[in-house]
């Protein structure tokens, strides 16, 4: 199969469009980062989402390396590398000491020791067919362990009655792009990539129906009626949920 040449019109259709709504939900941090480089200050900003989603975009390109057919996940996902690569380098040269050692050592433990072992593991312990469902798999279940960050943000909005922590067109592209690929595994045959959206598919639904429950509420909230220490978790939680669900693929 040459690359980007699909077997079934509509793979090529969802495939397409699942790059292009998961590239909008990459991008959604870049405000943020040049308020960072603005203001020379990582200001409290946790390194984690970018690090975790650097090493399941890293599993997905070898995954679909493996299994040629799915050249759009490999697509969004190199890019999806360089996107997080590029992220992470401003946060390194922007963030304090002990900031920067802490996310030096989940580099080295997700993306170089985890990765290698994960490499070597299905290089030498299986073959063919067997490896790409190996690979298949780790994929799906590290996808399907991401998606625990949705739940703690609804957990969020639930106890504080505000959306502020759940931005209405973050959550409606994340959901569109669980739409998009899960379509793309489904006719593609290919449920690895297919099973995973079916939970961001349903965790973005419950999170649309929380915001038309709460949104009137939040709207008539006095600004200081707030805890102070709301602003920078609400900006944590916005990169925690674009971030690490952007290649949930």
């Amino acid at each position: 199969m040459g690359f980007l040449v699909a077997p079934n019109p509509f793979v090529l259709l969802f495939g397409i469009l699942g790059n292009i709504i998961s590239l909008m939900v990459l991008l959604a941090p870049v405000p943020t980062f040049y308020r960072i480089c603005k203001k020379k200050s990582t200001e409290g900003f946790l390194s984690t989402p970018y690090v975790v989603t650097l090493f399941s975009a890293s599993l997905w390109i070898y995954y679909s390396v493996l299994n040629t057919h799915a050249s759009l996940v490999l697509t969004i996902n190199l890019v999806t590398c360089a996107i997080e690569t590029g992220y992470i380098g401003i946060y390194l040269f922007y963030a304090p000491k002990k900031a920067r050692i802490v996310t030096l050592r989940w580099l080295l433990l997700l993306n170089v020791g985890a990765f290698s072992l994960v490499l070597l593991l299905t290089l030498f312990l299986a073959k063919g067919l067997i490896r790409i469902k190996v690979m298949g798999w780790i994929c799906m279940v590290f996808t399907i362990s991401v998606f625990a960050a949705p739940l703690s943000i609804m957990k969020l909005v639930v106890r504080t009655k505000s959306v502020e922590f759940m931005p209405f067109p973050l959550t409606f592209c994340l959901t569109l792009s669980a739409i998009a690929w899960f379509f793309y595994g489904f006719f593609l045959r290919d449920y690895f990539v297919a099973l995973p959206n079916v939970i961001g598919f349903i965790l973005g639904v419950l999170q649309i129906v929380l915001y038309a429950i709460f949104y009137r509420r939040s709207a008539t909230t006095m600004l200081e009626e707030k805890l102070p220490t709301h602003q920078v978790q609400m900006e944590e939680v916005h990169l925690e949920e674009g971030s690490l669900n952007s290649t949930c693929h």
